[in-house]
C-alpha cells in the first residue's frame, strides 16, 4: 500500500488531464456532426456518439491498464516474438476475411466487434522497434545486426497494410518507425545508408506493383485514389467528384471565421460534407466552433506531442524513452495529415484526427500509447524520488 501511494504520486497528471479534455471535446463534436447522418439513415440522433462513448470507455479502462502495467516487460523476447507473429497474422487475417469499406478490406468482424487491425498494429510496431534498439545500443550502428532487421520487418508490415489497401496507415506506421530509428542514437552516416537502402525499397515496391495482377493493382490504384493525391492542388476544376470532399471542407472551414457559427450550427454535415464525422471533423470543429476551436484541438494534440517527448527526454531507460518518441511521432504525424488533407495543404488519406474522430479502434490504440507514456514517466519519476521497488516494499522505519 506504501509502494502504491508512492507510485500515485509519481504519474503525469497534467497528460492525463488533457488526455481526458480532448477525448470529452471528440463526444461533443462527433456527437454534433453525426446528428444528420443518423437521422437521415432512419437511426436513433445518439447512435454514433453512444457507440462513440462505449468505445471511449474501453479506452480508458485500456488506457489505464497499460499506465499500470509494468512497460519493461514488453522488452522480453517472447512477448517481443508474440508482438511479431500477432501483427503478420492479424493483417494477413484482414487480407483473407476481412470485411470491406471505402474501397479498403481493412475491418475484421467478430459478432458484434468490429476492430481496424491495422490501428493496433501502429501500437505494436512502435513496442517492436522501440525494443530492438534498445537492446541494440552497444552496436547501434552495425548495418547488418543493428539497423537491417527491424527495418526490413517494418517494411514488410507496411506493404501488408498496402495490400488492404490503407495507404495513410501504411505511411503513417513507415513514418513513425522512422521517427524512433531517428532517435534511437545512430550516427549521420548510418541514418543516410538507410535513407539510400529507403530509395531502394521504395523502387523495388513499384516494381513489385507494376507485376501484380490485374486486378490487385487496380484495387490498389484507383482512380478515386489518384484524385485525391492530384486534386488537392485545385480542387476547385473538379469540384464534382475528385475535389467534392476538399471543396466542401474549404467551405466548412471559410465560414466559421473566428468564433464560428455554434456548436451544432454547421451546414456542412448536412449531406454536403462526407464523412464528416471521422476524417472531417476538423472542418465541422472549424465550421461550429471558429479558429478557437481548432485552436482547442490543435493545442490539446500538440501537448499530448510534446509531454510525451518530455517524458521520454527525462526517462534514464532507451526503451522508456524510445516508447515516448515513437507515441509522440505517431500522434503527431497522424494529426499533420489529417488537418492537412482537410485543409488542402497535403492530398487527402483518410485518417482519423487523433482522440477526436469517430472510430473505436483508433481511439483504443491512441488511449493505450497514452498509458504506456503515462507509465514510463511514472516509473522513471518514481525511481528518482523513491528509489527502485524493491526500496519501497516497507515503509521505513520512524526514529525513536
Amino acid at each position: 500500500m506504501y509502494m502504491f501511494k508512492k507510485m500515485l504520486k509519481s504519474y503525469d497528471y497534467p497528460l492525463l488531464a488533457v488526455y481526458i479534455i480532448v477525448c470529452l471535446f471528440g463526444l461533443i463534436m462527433v456527437y454534433s456532426s453525426s446528428m444528420f447522418v443518423a437521422i437521415n439513415k432512419g437511426y436513433d440522433p445518439a447512435i454514433f456518439y453512444n457507440s462513440q462513448l462505449k468505445n471511449w470507455i474501453i479506452s480508458l479502462v485500456l488506457m489505464v491498464g497499460f499506465a499500470v502495467f509494468p512497460y519493461k516487460i514488453f522488452r522480453n523476447n517472447k512477448v517481443l516474438m508474440l508482438i511479431m507473429f500477432g501483427s503478420v497474422a492479424l493483417l494477413v487475417l484482414v487480407l483473407i476475411f476481412g470485411d470491406e469499406a471505402n474501397n479498403a478490406q481493412s475491418w475484421l468482424v467478430l459478432g458484434p466487434i468490429r476492430i481496424q487491425p491495422s490501428e493496433f498494429i501502429k501500437v505494436s510496431m512502435i513496442v517492436y522497434m522501440a525494443a530492438i534498439y534498445s537492446k541494440k545500443q552497444r552496436y547501434i550502428d552495425d548495418f547488418n545486426r543493428g539497423v537491417l532487421p527491424p527495418i526490413l520487418f517494418l517494411v514488410f508490415i507496411c506493404f501488408l497494410i498496402l495490400l488492404q489497401p490503407d495507404i495513410g496507415t501504411a505511411a503513417i506506421v513507415f513514418l513513425t518507425g522512422c521517427g524512433i530509428i531517428m532517435a534511437s542514437g545512430m550516427r549521420l552516416k548510418t541514418i543516410l545508408k538507410i535513407v539510400g537502402l529507403g530509395v531502394l525499397i521504395l523502387a523495388v515496391l513499384c516494381v513489385v506493383v507494376f507485376l501484380l495482377p490485374e486486378d490487385v493493382r487496380s484495387k490498389l490504384i484507383t482512380e478515386k485514389r489518384i484524385g485525391r493525391i492530384t486534386s488537392f492542388q485545385n480542387p476547385f476544376t473538379d469540384h464534382g467528384a475528385s475535389g467534392y470532399q476538399l471543396v466542401n471542407s474549404f467551405y466548412a472551414i471559410g465560414s466559421g471565421g473566428f468564433f464560428g457559427q455554434g456548436l451544432g450550427e454547421s451546414v456542412q454535415k448536412l449531406g454536403y460534407l462526407p464523412e464528416a464525422y471521422t476524417d472531417f471533423i476538423s472542418a465541422i470543429i472549424a465550421e461550429e466552433l471558429g479558429f478557437f476551436g481548432i485552436l482547442i484541438t490543435v493545442g490539446g494534440i500538440f501537448f499530448i506531442v510534446l509531454r510525451s517527448i518530455t517524458n521520454g527526454m527525462r526517462s534514464n531507460d532507451s526503451f522508456g524513452s524510445l516508447l515516448c518518441y515513437g507515441t509522440a511521432t505517431l500522434i503527431g504525424i497522424q494529426a499533420f495529415i489529417n488537418l492537412g488533407g482537410a485543409s488542402g495543404m497535403i492530398p487527402l488519406t483518410g485518417v482519423t484526427l487523433p482522440f477526436t474522430s469517430f472510430g473505436g479502434s483508433s481511439l483504443m490504440s491512441m488511449s493505450i500509447l497514452v498509458g504506456i507514456v503515462l507509465n514510463v514517466s511514472m516509473m522513471n519519476k518514481f525511481q528518482k524520488n523513491y528509489g527502485s521497488e524493491k526500496d519501497l516494499e516497507k515503509p521505513p522505519k520512524q526514529k525513536i
